[in-house]
């Protein structure tokens, strides 16, 4: 990251942009970095403007205590200001959440597109999540960032062996080192079910998009967003899952937000 600014309590974020026209700021996910949703900058940066960011508690940008959702909508609304005081949106996984919440905090957004936000689709996947709440903040109050890490990737699917291998790889260190960044991503996601008052108040077109080889809830969480807007459209990408090909879904945003 090339660039830097200040949000409005203080903290330093990282970013850095490539191409020229109208701009989109691409928000990552949990346990990622701007660098993760570079990949999808490269092509969509032959026709706009893109922007790539570390979201407060990751990379290079800072982390200012108290966390509070309402100051990751600040850090877009500072960086939407340095880049020009409008944008288009583009959120993946827990990143969408958090386009969806500036969209609906008045932000100068003109348009939002969100890849497999994962909001809980039945009474059981929501209490997962209220489980995983608690061992996550007794996990992080407590230090376990490593434990904190293996909870996340439960929750994501990865079963025990996988999970097992990963503190065995060259990687773990890095992603124990973002562990804290994911009490943010889990306050992003509110109480895991689709927030549809909030997403009822977008007055922005949304795209709402899952890969049709994911698990069938995935498809309907972002179903379900695109239904809970005012102007949402849902859109499914042939044989993608929630690692999503760049240059599969770049046509598919660029068609978009040309609109």
């Amino acid at each position: 990251m090339d660039k830097n600014i200040t949000s409005r309590d203080g903290t330093p974020l990282a970013y850095e942009s490539a191409g020229r026209g109208s701009t989109i700021v691409l928000v990552s996910g949990a346990m990622s970095t701007g660098a993760t949703v570079a990949p999808l900058a490269a092509p969509l940066s032959e026709r706009f403007r893109v922007v790539v960011y570390d979201r407060r508690g990751r990379g290079a940008s800072g982390d200012t205590p108290p966390y509070a959702v309402e100051r990751e909508v600040e850090d877009l609304a500072a960086l939407i200001e340095a880049v020009g005081g409008e944008a288009a949106l583009y959120g993946v996984s827990s990143g969408g959440a958090l386009a969806l919440r500036a969209a609906a905090g008045g932000l100068p957004v003109r348009q939002v597109a969100v890849y497999e936000t994962p909001y809980a689709m039945s009474g059981e996947h929501l209490e997962e999540r209220a489980r995983y709440t608690e061992r996550l903040t007794a996990a992080l109050a407590e230090g376990r960032r490593g434990d904190a890490v293996e909870l996340f990737l439960r929750l994501t699917g990865l079963g025990e062996a996988v999970i097992q291998g990963a503190r065995q790889s060259s990687m773990w260190a890095g992603m124990e080192s973002m562990a804290q960044s994911l009490a943010h991503d889990d306050a992003v996601m509110g109480d895991g079910g689709v927030p549809r008052e909030l997403l009822s108040s977008i007055g922005v077109p949304v795209l709402s998009i899952a890969g049709d080889a994911s698990p069938a809830w995935m498809r309907e969480a972002a179903r379900a967003i695109a239904e809970s807007v005012p102007r949402g459209t849902y859109r499914t990408l042939g044989g993608q899952t929630h690692m999503v090909e760049p240059d599969v879904l770049a046509p598919v945003l660029a068609e978009f937000f040309r609109a």
